[in-house]
C-alpha cells in the first residue's frame, strides 16, 4: 500500500481521528523533526544497547525508514537489530566514547585495547555518521545537583510495582543511568533528572510504600531533592501514531485507552485489545497524528481497512495487518516471519501447519491457550507429521541422545540438523525442555525445520491428553 493511499483512508475512514488527536505539544521528544534524516545506510557510530543500557557499542545504520532507522551491531547477527529515531539520546558520533571517558564495546571478535576508530574505518571502507547529524542540546544543560554514585529510591520498569534501593551510575548531559542495586544490568535504565520513577532515599519510608532493599543494605548516601515532572496532559481517546512494538519496523494508528500519572495505555485501532499495552508518556515510540506523513515514513491503517481484500486475494501472512513485511529478522523479535520469508527456507512452510500453529509457535507470549488450539486440530497435525504418532512426552524423556538424532533425522527436511542435536549432547529430556527460540536461536536452525521440530515438541506433550 502506498502511503498516500494509507493517509486517504486514516482520514476518509474516521475524521475523528483528527478532531480527536493529540496535541503535538504534549510529545516530549516526538514533536515534527525540524529538519531530514541525513543518516544514509552503512554509516557507522556509537550508542547504547537498548538491551543492556550501561553498554555503549560500535553500530552500523543498516535501513533509514523516514526519520527512523535500523542500527546493527557490528559482528553481530541481524536479530540483534533495533530501531530509533535520528534523534534519539542513545546514539552518538565516531569518537564519543572517548571524549566522554565512556568504554566503547569494539565489534566481536576484538580483544580488549585492540579497537581502533580510524583503521577500522579503513578496513571496512565505511563513513563514520558526520556529527552535524546528531542531536545537540539548544539550551546548556541546567545543574541538577545529582553526582555518580548517590543513592536514591527508584521505580523497576520492568516490574512497575516494586520501588528498590538504585544507584546513579553514569550520567551523560540531564541524564542519569539508574542501576539496581545486586541487580543484572539489563535492568538499569536512562531518565532524567526530573522523571517520576526516582525518589529521594526515605520517600518510601514516609509513603508507608514498600521498598525492595538489597541484603545487607542499611543506610543511604546523602540524596538531593528531586525536580518533579508536571502530568503529561494525554486524555482517553486521544489519537496518535505508536510503533509496534511486536514488529517495530511498523508505526500504527492508535488511541489512548487509559492513563495514569506517567504513562498511557496504548490500542492499536481495529485490532483486537489483546495487544494493548502501556507505555511511557515521553516514550521516544509515541508521534503525533502526521508524524509519518511529515518524515516519509509509511503508516499502516487500522485492521480492516485493507485486510480483507489481501485475504481474498490469498496474499496475506498468518499474523493481522503483517501484509507480507514481517518482523526485521531473528529470535529476538520473536512475533513472526512472513509466509514469503517461510517459502525462502530450504524446506516449505506446510500451510495449515503454519496457519493452525502460527500464534501458538511464534507469539507464546500472546497466546491464550495453545495446547487448546492443538487439541483442535490434532489429527490433521498427526497425519503432517506421521513420525510423532503414538509417542508422548513421557515415553521421549527417557530417550538417548542417539535416540533423539534418530528421530530428528526422519522428520522431513530434518536430516542435516540431526547432528548439531548430536554435538550438543540433547537427550530426551532436554529435548523436551527447548522452545522455538532455543532451536532457532542456540541451536541455529533454519525457521522451516525449526518448525517441524517444536511442532513435534508441542504435540508430545499434548499427547498425553490423548
Amino acid at each position: 500500500m502506498s502511503l498516500a493511499l494509507g493517509q486517504l483512508l486514516l482520514h476518509s475512514s474516521a475524521p475523528a481521528h483528527i478532531e480527536s488527536s493529540a496535541p503535538s505539544e504534549l510529545f516530549k521528544y516526538q514533536s515534527f523533526p525540524q529538519g531530514r534524516n541525513g543518516f544514509k545506510v552503512g554509516m557507522k557510530l556509537e550508542g547504547l544497547d537498548p538491551e543492556h543500557p550501561s553498554r555503549f557499542c560500535v553500530l552500523t545504520v543498516a535501513e533509514v525508514r523516514g526519520y527512523r532507522m535500523r542500527l546493527h551491531f557490528d559482528g553481530y547477527p541481524e536479530c540483534y537489530d533495533f530501531w530509533v529515531n535520528a534523534d534519539s539520546s542513545d546514539i552518538h558520533p565516531v569518537g564519543w566514547c572517548e571524549k566522554t571517558s565512556h568504554k566503547l564495546l569494539p565489534p566481536k571478535g576484538f580483544k580488549e585495547g585492540e579497537f581502533n576508530w580510524t583503521s577500522y574505518l579503513k578496513n571496512c571502507k565505511a563513513q563514520a555518521a558526520p556529527k552535524s547529524l546528531f542531536k545537540t542540546l539548544s539550551t546548556p544543560v541546567t545543574p541538577s545537583g545529582f553526582r555518580l554514585g548517590m543513592k536514591l529510591e527508584a521505580v523497576d520498569k520492568k516490574n512497575p510495582s516494586l520501588m528498590c534501593v538504585a544507584t546513579i551510575t553514569d550520567m551523560v548531559d540531564n541524564r542519569l543511568l539508574i542501576h539496581f542495586d545486586n541487580w543484572d544490568e539489563s535492568y538499569d535504565y536512562w531518565c532524567e533528572a526530573s522523571s517520576p520513577y526516582i525518589r529521594p532515599v526515605g520517600y518510601c519510608q514516609e509513603t508507608g510504600t514498600p521498598l525492595t532493599t538489597p541484603p545487607g543494605m542499611l543506610k543511604h548516601s546523602a540524596y538531593n531533592p528531586l525536580l518533579q515532572r508536571p502530568a503529561h496532559g494525554f486524555q482517553v481517546n486521544m489519537k496518535l501514531e505508536a510503533v509496534d512494538r511486536r514488529n517495530p519496523i511498523l508505526i500504527r494508528v492508535a488511541t489512548i485507552v487509559d492513563k495514569d500519572d506517567h504513562r498511557i495505555k496504548i490500542h492499536f485501532d481495529g485490532w483486537d485489545c489483546n495487544y494493548d499495552f502501556w507505555v511511557d508518556a515521553d516514550s521516544p515510540d509515541v508521534h503525533p497524528v502526521g508524524w509519518c506523513a511529515k518524515t516519509g515514513h509509511a503508516l499502516q491503517v487500522p485492521l480492516g481497512k485493507v485486510d480483507d481484500i489481501i485475504l481474498l486475494l490469498g496474499q496475506a501472512c498468518p499474523t493481522p495487518g503483517c501484509h507480507g513485511v514481517g518482523h526485521v529478522r531473528g529470535p529476538r523479535y520473536g512475533t513472526h516471519y512472513t509466509m514469503q520469508k517461510a517459502k525462502r527456507l530450504e524446506t516449505p512452510l506446510p500451510f495449515l501447519l503454519g496457519q493452525a500453529l502460527h500464534q501458538s509457535i511464534f507469539m507464546p507470549s500472546l497466546a491464550s491457550n495453545p495446547t487448546h488450539r492443538l487439541h483442535l486440530c490434532w489429527e490433521k497435525h498427526c497425519k503432517l507429521l506421521p513420525e510423532v504418532s503414538g509417542l508422548t512426552a513421557k515415553h521421549v524423556a527417557k530417550w538417548t541422545v542417539e535416540e533423539v538424532v534418530s528421530f530428528i533425522q526422519r522428520l522431513p527436511g530434518c536430516k542435516e540438523q540431526a547432528s548439531v542435536f548430536r554435538e550438543e549432547q540433547i537427550d530426551g529430556e532436554a529435548f523436551l525442555l527447548l522452545n522455538q527460540s532455543d532451536i532457532v536461536k542456540i541451536l541455529s536452525i533454519k525457521l522451516g525445520p525449526a518448525l517441524k521440530i517444536y511442532n513435534a515438541i508441542l504435540m508430545f506433550k499434548s499427547a498425553e491428553d490423548h
